[in-house]
């Protein structure tokens, strides 16, 4: 293997997901790929579609010329007028062409990723003509491909893998993104600790602490007295920080401490992903 070794964990987590969406899909019949997902939108084709589309950019191929629809209520943005493309020009894509370009995709990016010589810091494409790092980019590809198997699974009625590798990326990129939720969106009060313990399938206990100025860092170790505490299974977790699901939605399965105003508003600004 030519693939950097810091490289190597998100390219096995891309290929543990995508192999399991591979044996989702393949069996499905012409009308299960219009089942809608929790992704606002979008259906099993759709994310599907939208899956292949990111993997045909990280291999290099350029976007589709394509125009939108006018009524895609869901698309109210730049970003997600940028990644509606790939999958409005497979709308109407039949299931074995879906799951032929896929499994055709798939093949590409094995391959591409079997040659790969680059450096971690290597600058790459990124959305509407960002860069990025090399490994920014497949950590983030990771962490989006599990979190669209895992909406093929709701989808489907078809749950699992959520402590495959590509979950463990997910609690990382997720909780990266904790501080400015709690000391930020949230405005946490200065001088203060949130505490979330999230169990299941991956567990952990993490202290987002407010210093003097504002500013949020991320700890492992518990606080004593928190101004707010979370409690909540590792699904619920995910599907509320990738925007699935309303507080409301899941309020029986999260228990709130603390400070009912800072609760709310941690659980208003929780997503950091859609």
């Amino acid at each position: 293997m030519s693939l950097h070794p810091t490289l190597q964990p998100y390219a096995d987590a891309w290929t543990h997901s995508i192999e399991a969406i591979s044996e989702l899909v393949l069996p499905l019949v012409e009308a299960d790929w219009n089942r809608r997902t929790p992704c606002p939108g979008w259906s099993v084709r759709d994310i599907v579609s939208h899956v292949i589309g990111l993997d045909c950019e990280m291999y290099g191929d350029p976007r589709p010329i394509h125009t939108l629809p006018r009524d895609l209520y869901h698309v109210t943005n730049d970003i997600q007028r940028y990644m509606e493309m790939q999958v409005d020009v497979r709308r109407h894509h039949t299931a074995p062409e879906m799951t032929s370009e896929l499994e055709y995709t798939v093949i590409r990016r094995n391959r591409q990723l079997r040659n790969e010589t680059r450096q971690p810091t290597t600058m790459v494409r990124g959305p509407l003509g960002t860069e990025l790092t090399l490994e920014e980019s497949m950590r983030k590809h990771a962490f989006n491909v599990w979190a669209h198997e895992q909406d093929l699974r709701a989808a489907l009625g078809r749950p699992g893998n959520l402590d495959s590798p590509g979950a463990h990326i997910a609690r990382d990129a997720l909780l990266a993104e904790l501080p400015a939720v709690v000391a930020e969106k949230a405005d946490a009060p200065r001088s203060s600790a949130v505490v979330f313990d999230v169990h299941g399938p991956i567990e952990f206990l993490r202290t987002i602490r407010v210093d003097i100025q504002g500013r949020g860092t991320l700890e492992t170790a518990p606080a004593l007295g928190p101004a707010a505490a979370f409690t909540l299974d590792w699904e619920t977790y995910v599907r509320l920080a990738c925007g699935r699901v309303t507080a409301e939605a899941v309020a029986d399965r999260v228990k709130a401490e603390g400070d009912p105003e800072l609760t709310a508003a941690i659980l208003r600004n929780f997503a950091v992903t859609r």
